[in-house]
This record gives C-alpha cells, structure tokens and sequence, in this order.
C-alpha cells in the first residue's frame, strides 16, 4: 500500500513525495547546506550606479547562464538553455514590526559591474542586497549556470519570503512538460525544492540555507498553481556577515529523476556553494584583466572610453557554450511567460557583423570560435546558417531544429561569411585559417553566384534585410548586391592568398561588375534606390541600407554626398539613432520593425559612411548617440530597436543586442580613428578624424597580428603626430603605399605624421534627450572641406542655436565667416532663421594668412 501510496504521489507531483517515501532521502543524510561568510565585491572605473527604474530590464549573462528581469528585481533565472524559475519577489517581515514590507517595490538602486550586477532594496528597518552574476574565465565549467546571493541587514530578526514561480522550460521551440511540480527536501538549517516534469530527464533543483517551504499544497486540495516560497530566518546577532546563497542545479548528462539523482544534484549545490567564494573570485579575476590585451582608448570624452569598454563587454558576455562550442547569440531581454529570452541563441548575421568589432579589439580566440561555430553548420550547398536555437540540437523528430525553416531563411549571412572570414584572416595572419576552411569559403562564394539575377545576387534565397516590405518583398536589395560586391573583392584577396589565380581573376572580375550594378541604383537626385524589381525598375524608397555599400572602403557607393546628406537630416537622423526609412516615405512607419524604427545597428552603418565619406562632423554626431545608449536602458549595453518617433525602445527590443553594441564599437575604431590592421603585410592604416576638441588621444593595445601597439595621436599645429609602440621591436608600416610591401626596418616605435587642415570646427555631443522626446536637436547635414575654406550646411529647429568650437591649427590666419556670428577666436555661434519647422543655413568660413 505504501509503495501504491508512493507511485501515485509521484505521478501527482506531491510536495512531500520525496521525503516521505524515498528511504535514500532521510533527514540525518541529506547534506548541509550554509550561509557564506561574506567576500568583498569588486568596485572597479567600469562601475555604473543608477536610482532603479522598475520597469526597465537588466540582464546578466554568460557562457553558461543568464539572470534577466526588471530593475525591481523581478528576474528570471537560466541555466542555459533551460528556464528555471521566474518571478522573484521578496517580502520582508520583521519581529515586533507589523506590517510586511514588500521589498519589490522598493528597490533603490541597480549597481553594474562586469562581474556582478547588484540591486539594493532599501527600507527604514532593513537592507537587501541582491547580487548576481555567471562564472567566467577559463575556470568556468559548462553547467556552472546563475548564480544570486542575498546580503542582508536589518535592525532586528526578520522572515524574508523569497517567492517564484517554478519553470523547468527548455528553450524555444524545444517540447514542454507542463508546470513542475515541486517537493521538499531539508538540509540541515535550509532546505530546497525538487522540481519535477512528466519527462523524467527535466527536472531540477533549488535550495537556500536557514530556510523553510512556504505554502506546500496538500494533495487533498482543489488543483491550484502557487509559488515556490523559501521562508528565510534572518538574525543580525548570528547572521551579520553571511550572504544568503540561492542555488539552483540541473541533471548531469544522462541523470534521470530519481532519488539518487537528487541526491547527486544536493551533492553538486552544496559543493557550488562552498565554492562560492572561489567561483566569484575567478570571475572578478576575469575581468579585472580582461583588457591586458583587448583595445581599450583614453580621450578627452569619458563617456566614449567607458562605453567601448562596455562594449568588449557586451560581446564577450553574448558567448554561450554548447558542448564543446561557443557562439555568440544575437540578444538578451527577459522572456517573461514565453520560452524566447529576447534573441538569445545563435544567429548567424548577428555574429558576422559584430566580428568586426571583435577584430577590431583584439580577441583573436573568440572570432576564431565563432567562425568555428558557423562554419560548422553551413548547409552542402554552402549557404550559410541564419539562426541556431540553443536546444537546436536536442530536438528530433518533426520538432527536428531544420523542420521549422530558420536555419538558412536569410540570405546575407553567406556574403557577410566571406567578408567575416577576410577580415579575420587579414587582422591576424592566421593563413592556417583561411586553408582549413577553404573549401567552405568557396562553397559559400559558389552559392552567391549561383543565385543572382544579372550576375548580381538577389533575395530569391531568403531575405536580404527586410522581413516584410509592402506592398511586395523586394527582388534584389542594394544591402544584398552590396554584400555581394565587397565579397567578391574579399574572395579575389582570399583566392590570391590561396594561389587560386583563376578564381582570383574572376571574382575580381565580379566585384567590378557588381560595384557598376550598385552604381546604377543610383537616382536622378543623386541617392540610391532600395531595391530593384524583376522588371529592372527601382524602388526609390529613402533608406538607409545604401551606407553598407561603404562599410569597407568609398569606393563601393560612388558620389555618396546625397545619401550622405539624406542620413544627417531630420527625415532620418533622430536625437537618438539614424532611422531605417526617412519620415515622409510612404512605407514609413516610425513602430514597424523595419519601415521606420532607429536601430542602433543601422546608426552604426551610417557613421562608418559618414567617416569613409569625410564627413566627420556627422560621423562623430551619428557615433555618440550610440554611444550614449550605453547607459539608457539595460545599463552597460545597448538595446536592439527603438522608435522612429518618440525616444523610447519598442516593447520587444532586446535590451542587450549583440550587433548594438558591436555598431558602436567598430565606427569608433575604424571610423572616428581610422584603425584598421593589415597583419598579412605588417601595416596599419590610420586615417583619424579626431574631434576638434581634443589634443590628443591614445588607442591601447591595438593588434596586429601577434604585436600589439599602444598608438598615441597628438595635434601639433598643422600636423597630427602618430606613435606606435610596441614593447620589442617589430616590423611596422604606418599608411603604407598600396602598390609596396612593408620594408621598415624592426623598431619600437613607428611614427608618421598626418597633415592637418589649417581650420576645424567641432560641437559638444549633444546627449540623448527625456524618455517619450520627439527629434529637436540641430546637425550638420553637409560638409566640404577645401584648401581655404569650410563649408557647412546646419539643420535645426527654426529659431533654435547652435555653438561650434573653432580650432586654428596654423597661427595668424584671418577668418572670415557667412552666416555665422563669430563670439571669439575660438567660438561660432548660428542663429537659424525663423521660420517653423525644421530649417537650413549655410555657413562658410574661409582663411588667409
């Protein structure tokens, strides 16, 4: 009867099932779980502290878990790929204090750390501190998971009830098994919960010390869902100078639920625990030297360091392991009562765009591991994976990952594998590289050509960008036959690489041929068209997809100054981003996804055009607004879309993007510094266009290869003096003449000296504007640079002004001004007209020793 009893009990997922029947499970065997005295946590120049805004999100992730929620610490909790609980809320309850105070709605503060992410709630009575992060560094093991602990301090003796809903969820589009039910088991002071599925392989496990269960429901009663609760006793006296663990651990491969394995996983979290001091240790280790040999800047714009450091961040906290693989997934958000944590598995676009950012600082290992990864699951006929669910793998059947058509539904990722896999092998060296994975950089080549229309690829093999266009998909994108045409060039490299000589010649031959095809999208006013049709007629829609063509180099966009132009102006540039379609399009749609939003992906290609473009004023202006994300929404990363009307993110956007961050790492790089680095041949291109403002800059630990180079720039009148440096002797050329091999001699240091231009102009980034504001903020939409003269065209608010800094760089000029009011030597103020809505004025300045 008591071996029925059990069985039924089990299958009813009972909250008592398994100390009141599993003889393996007695009270005196189970192990002990303890408070940990409290360790010091890192305080570090990346620190950003802000009062809590509950409704926005925050995430923690890593290789092996990730902690998403609200700022009111309402978080859900990962072991990757699997969703263990949702819905933290805490309610404190004090000894001889009546009411029970809801620490949810009181939390304060949001303290963000590469290592740790903290929120404090704050109460007259009591203190909770809720700090979270995921192992890191060559220590971490696979399955180490999310890992919260709580500090607490109080003025008297206190009950915290920490309540969640219990999950147990694999990841999109993995099966589910119904809501676990729960039972538990104590341990010693504290206790946790087993939590159980009808697939006998999902199960999991949570525990705290000096805890009790919560309401545990009878089996007598009606069916209802109610939360697990830890009841945890805190007492200042005894408790002081403890941090309350919250653990949770999963089945080792090959585990099924059963009373042994419960009492393995027991083993593994009370283990977990005692090495909680060592696992934050390691993790703070990580990251305390993370930047020993990633590129890092000092400038004059402290904003500008500290976000590109939170952007080396970012990506490196986008890298997941499965097995023995690491990718990099696309972003982070909380799922809420879903089982999609934002874009939180592979993506193949996501990833090849943001390795130039990767290349650009340096982490030669984590580009090599993500070119790994999706070369590996390129399909026979060479295309390129579009996205990869991190429960991928574990599914079979009809529900088998290929089934559902997202693996290969986009078209871009296969030219962008090609540039991705150019720009690795060129910023490194690594021809042992390019010749294991030959043969799939000429599958992916083969498969372009063998899908285009006039020898240009189209969109007849997925999307290009757009997902949805009305009132029909577009044939041929210029973001697609401009991937295609900067691939075909990277191809004849690679193939000259390789002494392909044939295949050298043709896809040089192609490049040309294509680069004409994009010339011709051009229109009578001197922009670029969208797409063009099956019938060759071109949608003249005004987009931004034609700054791609500049990614590289000019020359693929030739006589870009309309569209150059068209980027800066208000129909496009927002105070906050450069929209995907320009306001006043018939297809715009400032809340769509992609007829009219502000990526911060999209601002990334347009300053990168403005500074291939030598327009560095706009450049400058379009980087700092991604640059200034950084601390908007989810502090330390920057979201994935938001609107092209009011500056607010859709209710969808992931709050950690991937390729955000990414786009505003590399404009900075390659755009605003002009670095980029030719290890094959031992050069570095530097082509600065350094704000006015600014004497100098330094840019750290810049790679070449295997050397690295501290690379300092300083104004000294009419030139800017460039060093690199190195700490032994390398052979370096700076600005190499194309048409020549790099013959200089091993040194130390490489100089080279850069003309300056005898006049500059620079204004102030501007920071974004309140939550909910509509775009007000002047710009300049064009400029031309000459010998004598500057000539500017600034947009703004009619009757707004508008202060520009003048630098001189050559004594005793005399400078003269139209429709400027000169304030000093070293200041310009510009009135525009009024008038209403949004207006023009030129203004020229011209010199003369």
């Amino acid at each position: 009867m008591r071996s029925r009893l059990c069985r039924l009990l089990s299958i009813a997922m009972l909250a008592v099932v398994w100390t009141a029947c599993s003889p393996y499970l007695s009270a005196q065997q189970h192990p002990t779980l303890n408070t940990v005295p409290a360790f010091t946590l890192s305080s570090t120049a990346m620190h950003i502290r802000q009062a809590v805004k509950p409704n926005l999100p925050f995430t923690v992730t890593g290789s092996s878990g990730a902690i998403l929620g609200l700022q009111n610490g309402n978080i859900e909790l990962w072991d990757l790929p699997t969703k263990v609980f949702s819905n933290l809320q805490i309610t404190a309850e004090l000894d001889g204090y009546a009411v029970p105070i809801k620490l949810n709605s009181i939390a304060a503060a949001i303290d963000v750390e590469p290592d740790h992410t903290t929120i404090t709630y704050s109460h007259a009575a009591i203190t909770v501190r809720q700090h979270m992060f995921i192992p890191a560094g060559p220590q971490a093991k696979a399955g180490s998971g999310a890992i919260v602990f709580f500090e607490i301090e109080s003025t008297r003796p206190a009950t915290l009830t920490i309540s969640m809903e219990p999950a147990m969820v694999q990841q999109w589009p993995a099966p589910q098994f119904g809501r676990p039910g729960v039972s538990w088991v104590p341990m010693g002071t504290g206790g946790g919960y087993v939590m159980s599925t009808d697939n006998p392989a999902n199960f999991g496990f949570i525990a705290m010390p000096n805890a009790e269960p919560g309401v545990l429901f009878p089996y007598q009663e009606r069916p209802e869902s109610l939360p697990m609760q830890f009841k945890v006793r805190f007492d200042p006296r005894r408790d002081s100078g403890h941090y309350f663990p919250l653990l949770t651990e999963l089945p080792a491969r090959g585990e099924s639920n059963s009373p042994a394995a419960v009492n393995a996983m027991m083993a593994r979290l009370v283990a977990k625990s005692e090495a909680l001091p060592q696992l934050y240790r390691e993790t703070s280790d990580y990251y305390a030297h993370f930047f020993d040999h990633r590129l890092t800047v000092k400038t004059p714009n402290e904003n500008l360091n500290k976000a590109l450091r939170w952007d080396e961040i970012a990506i490196e906290q986008s890298k997941v392991k499965t097995g023995d693989e690491t990718g990099l997934v696309a972003g982070w958000y909380p799922s809420f009562d879903s089982t999609r944590p934002g874009f939180g598995w592979y993506f193949g676009r996501d990833t090849l765009w943001s390795l130039y950012a990767v290349n650009s600082y340096g982490d030669r290992d984590l580009a090599r591991q993500a070119l790994e990864f999706i070369s590996r699951r390129q399909r026979d006929d060479g295309k390129i994976m579009h996205e990869y669910s991190l429960t991928a793998d574990s599914l079979d059947g009809v529900m088998k990952w290929s089934n559902f058509g997202y693996e290969y539904a986009a078209a871009d990722a296969t030219p962008l594998y090609i540039m991705a896999i150019y720009d690795y092998v060129r910023t490194t060296g690594d021809l042992a590289f390019l010749r294991d994975h030959w043969e799939q950089v000429k599958k992916a080549y083969a498969f372009d050509r063998a899908h285009d229309t006039d020898g240009v690829y189209d969109n007849s093999q997925g999307t290009g960008w757009v997902e949805a266009w009305p009132p029909v998909m577009p044939h041929q994108e210029i973001y697609l036959a401009a991937l295609d045409g900067i691939s075909s060039d990277h191809m004849s490299e690679l193939a000259g690489l390789m002494n392909d000589t044939d295949l050298a010649g043709s896809a040089r031959t192609t490049a040309a041929h294509i680069a004409a095809s994009v010339a011709h999208y051009q229109l009578r006013d001197g922009r670029y068209a969208f797409s063009r049709g099956r019938d060759g007629a071109y949608d003249d829609t005004a987009t931004v997809f034609p700054a791609v063509a500049m990614w590289t180099d000019a020359r693929y966009l030739p006589q870009p100054d309309a569209s150059l132009s068209g980027w800066a102006n208000f129909r496009f540039a927002t105070d906050w981003g450069v929209r995907a379609v320009a306001e006043g399009e018939r297809v715009y749609d400032p809340i769509s996804y992609h007829q009219g939003t502000v990526w911060p992906l999209f601002t990334g290609w347009a300053a990168m055009a403005e500074y291939r473009g030598n327009k560095p004023l706009a450049g400058y202006a379009t980087l700092m607004r991604n640059v200034d994300l950084t601390w908007q929404q989810d502090p330390g990363f920057v979201t994935e879309v938001i609107s092209g009307q009011f500056f607010q993110p859709l209710g969808r956007s992931s709050s950690h993007q991937l390729w955000s961050s990414a786009m505003t790492f590399s404009p900075a790089i390659r755009g605003l510094f002009g670095i980029e680095a030719d290890a094959l041949h031992h050069t570095l291109q530097l082509h600065p266009h350094l704000p006015a403002q600014w004497d100098e800059a330094q840019v750290e630990n810049v790679r070449v290869g295997d050397d690295f180079y501290q690379v300092s720039l300083q104004r000294r009148g009419r030139k800017l003096i460039v060093v690199a440096s190195s700490d032994k002797e390398t052979v370096l050329c700076l600005n190499p003449d194309a048409q020549k091999p790099c013959s200089a001699r091993p040194a130390q240091q490489h100089r080279i000296e850069l003309p300056l231009p005898p006049v500059e102009i620079g204004f102030e980034d501007q920071g974004l504007p309140e939550p909910g504001s509509v775009t007000a903020q002047p710009r300049v939409i064009s400029e031309t640079y000459g010998s004598s003269q500057l000539s500017l065209t600034v947009e703004g608010l009619a009757g707004s002004n508008v202060d520009f800094f003048v630098r001189r760089n050559a004594e005793k000029l005399q400078i003269k001004t139209d429709g400027a009011e000169r304030l000093s030597e070293n200041a310009l103020h510009i009135k525009l007209p009024q008038d209403s809505g949004v207006v023009n004025r030129q203004v020229t300045l011209r010199w003369q020793p």
